[in-house]
């Protein structure tokens, strides 16, 4: 079977898994598939999907938005990113526009002409 769309493939994983909670030398419960539920946690992202529509084969929906939420609070995602911003070897890199920050003021610059409050341009 060959990866499907929007799942990690194995050269991928092999670089992320040991970064992951849930092996088998942690201490407390093991997850049951890490690499499933990243590919399903993947899905959501990359489609934009809500959680409730999830393929079946990735599990329930419900328990899968919990598990990665509690990664999110964990800050297991967090250290899966650095360590991967971390390798300069990085085929590419994005960056969320969310992020950027325009100065305040930005948004005040000189503009076209003022319009009066009846819709007549102000002269000058």
């Amino acid at each position: 079977m060959g990866v499907k769309r929007y799942e990690l493939n194995e050269a991928q994983w092999s670089r992320i898994a040991p970064l992951l909670p849930g092996k088998a030398s942690d201490p407390g419960r093991t997850g049951v598939d890490n690499r499933l539920f990243v590919n399903g946690c993947l899905w959501i992202l990359r489609s934009g999907a809500h959680w409730q529509h999830l393929p079946e084969r990735y599990g329930k929906w419900k328990t899968v938005h919990r598990r990665f939420s509690r990664w999110c609070h964990a800050g297991v995602w967090e250290l899966v990113f650095d360590a991967l911003i971390a390798d300069r070897d990085n085929q590419y890199l994005m960056i969320d526009s969310t992020i950027m920050r325009a100065h305040q003021q930005a948004a005040s610059g000189k503009g076209g002409p003022r319009i009066r409050r009846w819709g007549v341009p102000e002269v000058d």
